[in-house]
C-alpha cells in the first residue's frame, strides 16, 4: 500500500485526502497512517490549503482541503571556499 501511495503523489504531485483514499480504496482515517510514514521519511509534506472558498458555509469536505505532496529529494552541492 505504501508503494502505491508513493506512485499516486508522484504521479500527481500532491492531492487532497480525499482523493488519495478514494484511490487506494481505503477511508481516510486509514490513509493518514500512510502519509505519516512517508512525512516521517521526509517524502511526504501537508500542505496547508485553503479555507475553503471563503463563503462561510463550511460544506466543503474537509478531506478535500488536506493536502499532501510527494517531495523529490534534493541534492545538497557544498563548493570549496575560493579564495580572493
Amino acid at each position: 500500500m505504501l508503494a502505491e501511495l508513493r506512485s499516486y503523489l508522484q504521479t500527481h504531485g500532491r492531492a487532497p485526502l480525499g482523493d488519495i483514499a478514494l484511490h487506494l480504496q481505503m477511508e481516510p482515517s486509514a490513509v493518514r497512517p500512510l502519509l505519516q510514514k512517508w512525512q516521517r521519511k521526509g517524502k511526504v509534506v501537508k500542505l496547508e490549503a485553503e479555507q475553503g472558498c471563503s463563503s462561510g458555509c463550511n460544506k466543503c469536505d474537509p478531506d478535500s482541503l488536506e493536502l499532501y505532496a510527494w517531495q523529490e529529494e534534493q541534492t545538497v552541492r557544498f563548493h570549496p571556499a575560493t579564495k580572493s
